[in-house]
């Protein structure tokens, strides 16, 4: 596999000119997060050089869809129907010895320091300070002993210490039932894995579901794990970098402002705290850094959002083709629908199953299986020419959103729809798309001669 590891997936991506490197000394304050954010989209960073520490930084490893298409190793249609089939079917994980996991040639429990031991990034103007924000959070239900798998926003706050972001999600309830009993919860913060498991981390499943193991079923093989030294953790065997710990029980600190998806800053407030008890990685450790609101950031939400959408909404229109959650919409609040439509008013209905599917999603626009979903300006193409607002808008007011959307009402705000489908009895050359026979097979090398860019052109008579 081209991604089995963080490792062999930043060789592959070198290989295929896709890897930055830069061995002039960055800043971790913005510098390295400029840089990054200047390659967004065209290429991974790898910053062998930062400041003082000797541990390289790397981001943007999965920046394009199609990044996530290759480490699958599938083509864009495919990528969907792969973390679906996953999500159904997952597959148990392999333990193995410490011994044979990498990511145990280093293990430290005394004298922690993290802003020493690690190059943890500053991002934006007026992020309050240091943050990890690439790190899988692992916990485990002590009933089922299954783990939760996810990635939170982490503030440095001490030497030994994180303020953490924990939204009212599986983490977040599995926290609260320790905390009922007085209790810590244990956790790891993975740092470095492939970008299979990486994906895996941001699955939509129901409680119970261990997203480890979706990524093994989207490997084909089950992932390698190990047992932490000081927690009751499973973590990826090949992982870079793992930080043992707990959070504590009511116990809790301000975090924040941090610059979030929506490009805008999450607010201050006091905010879980996670006491690390021990860090281990292996020997020469690469630390991996998300970019917030960058495409990579963007993309890891977006794609396992848009399985989950596209289920929910098979349940009520059954022709539905495919779905996109859009870079614009910060791959959360924006979905454009694709449908086969057979009946009047299954538009709107694939309009509602979407609303019904997440509180982020605040605008959906249907089309035709037609419209090219992946290119907005087909989309926009669609909205100028089959939609009118007094018949196809679809509006709900007062509905939950975003927290984070500062046009809300502290997350109360309108939802609306966009039905741009053509209507079933329309007459048949009203809604026909020009074509020119002949178009898709049209080679331009055969036409356009490699030298013309060099080579005068010779024209009769006098050019004026």
């Amino acid at each position: 596999m081209k991604a089995k590891t963080f490792r062999t997936w930043i060789e592959y991506l070198h290989s295929k000119d896709r890897l930055a490197v830069v061995d002039k000394k960055v800043s971790l304050q913005y510098e390295a997060a400029a840089v990054a954010k200047k390659l967004d989209g065209v290429k991974a960073v790898y910053f062998s050089h930062v400041e003082d520490y000797p541990i390289p930084v790397v981001s943007g490893i999965c920046s394009a869809r199609e990044d996530f298409a290759e480490a699958l190793e599938t083509d864009l249609n495919g990528v969907i129907p792969r973390f679906t089939q996953a999500v159904s079917s997952p597959l148990p994980c392999k333990p193995v010895d410490r011994a044979e996991a990498p990511v145990k040639e280093n293990i430290i429990r005394e004298h922690i320091d993290l802003m020493k031991m690690l190059p943890i990034p500053v991002h934006h103007e007026k992020d309050s300070g240091n943050y990890i924000t690439a790190g899988l959070f692992i916990v485990r239900d002590p009933v089922t002993r299954k783990q939760n798998v996810s990635i939170h926003r982490l503030q440095v706050s001490g030497k030994d210490k994180l303020g953490a972001l924990l939204l009212p999600r599986h983490t977040h309830h599995l926290f609260k039932q320790a905390e009922e009993t007085g209790r810590p919860l244990e956790c790891a913060i993975v740092i470095g894995v492939d970008p299979v498991t990486l994906l895996a981390s941001q699955a939509s499943t129901p409680f119970g579901v261990d997203e480890l193991e979706i990524a093994g079923a989207l490997r084909g093989e089950p992932l390698e794990v190990v047992r932490c030294e000081t927690v009751d953790i499973d973590v990826p065997a090949y992982a870079e970098i793992v930080l043992e710990g707990q959070i504590l029980p009511h116990v809790r600190e301000p975090e924040g402002p941090f610059g979030e998806f929506p490009k805008y800053y999450g607010p201050r407030s006091d905010k879980e705290v996670v006491q690390i008890t021990a860090v281990t990685h292996r020997n020469h450790p690469m630390f991996y850094t998300i970019v917030p609101a960058g495409y990579e950031h963007l993309l890891l939400g977006g794609i396992p959002r848009e399985a989950s959408l596209f289920q929910t909404i098979r349940q009520t229109v059954p022709t539905v083709r495919a779905v996109h959650m859009s870079a614009g919409g910060t791959c959360r609040y924006h979905a454009v629908v694709s449908i086969k439509k057979r009946n009047e008013g299954e538009a709107k209905n694939a309009i509602f199953a979407a609303f019904a599917n997440s509180f982020d999603i605040k605008h959906v626009v249907v089309v035709d299986e037609d419209v090219d979903i992946f290119n907005m300006e087909e989309v926009e193409w669609a909205i100028a020419t089959r939609f009118q607002a007094d018949r196809d808008l679809v509006v709900v007011h007062g509905a939950q959103g975003s927290k984070l959307d500062p046009s809300t009402d502290e997350g109360t705000g309108a939802k609306m729809g966009l039905d741009c489908t053509i209507p079933l009895q329309s007459e048949p050359m009203r809604y026909l798309r020009v074509r020119i026979p002949g178009f898709e097979k049209i080679e331009l090398e055969d036409y356009v001669n490699s030298e013309a860019g060099v080579r005068s052109i010779h024209l009769e008579g006098k050019s004026r």
